[in-house]
């Protein structure tokens, strides 16, 4: 599985905690709502792949010893397994600079209570909302057949022993 890191800036706007998101513009996902992230780059760790590509596609800036790991996400494609992954989610607790679009990703701001679910991939409404309350997973994630669909998923608590 090819490891991938995404990171989810979080903020409180007016009373109403807010997540970055943004509207992937090129390759895989295109045309989906996504967390800001991608492939780790040779001798690169997921905290530092997450910082690298939440800079590249925001504007962003954090380092990894401000951002925590929020949860684990593994991508089954049976129907393309070249296309699963073993995704780390990162949460920075702290960053800089004021985000843009960028040629890959158009990033917004969603309040938790109104995430654009309906833009995202199908997955992401069995694991965003939980994480975005603190709860630290491991997720599976089974596509159906149509690269498309939840086949199936299951979560057990993350632990220090959980893959990252």
């Amino acid at each position: 599985m090819t490891p991938i890191a995404l990171c989810f800036p979080l903020r409180e706007r007016h009373g109403v905690p807010e997540v970055l998101l943004g509207l992937k513009k090129t390759g895989f996902g295109a045309g989906r709502m996504v967390g800001l992230g991608g492939h780790l780059e040779p001798g690169e760790n997921a905290a530092e792949a997450a910082c690298r590509e939440l800079g590249e596609e925001s504007g962003l800036v954090t380092t990894p010893d401000d951002v925590d790991l929020a949860g684990v996400v593994d991508f089954h494609f049976p129907a393309r397994p070249e296309w699963s992954m073993a995704t780390s989610l990162f949460i920075p607790r702290r960053w800089s600079g004021t985000e843009g679009e960028t040629d890959e990703i158009a990033p917004a701001w969603f309040p938790h209570a109104h995430l654009p679910v309906a833009q995202m991939w199908a997955d992401a409404e069995h694991w965003l909302h939980r994480m975005l309350a603190g709860q630290r997973q491991h997720t599976v994630v089974v596509l159906a057949d149509d690269n498309t669909t939840v086949r199936a998923t299951w979560s057990v608590p993350l632990t220090d022993r959980s893959p990252s």
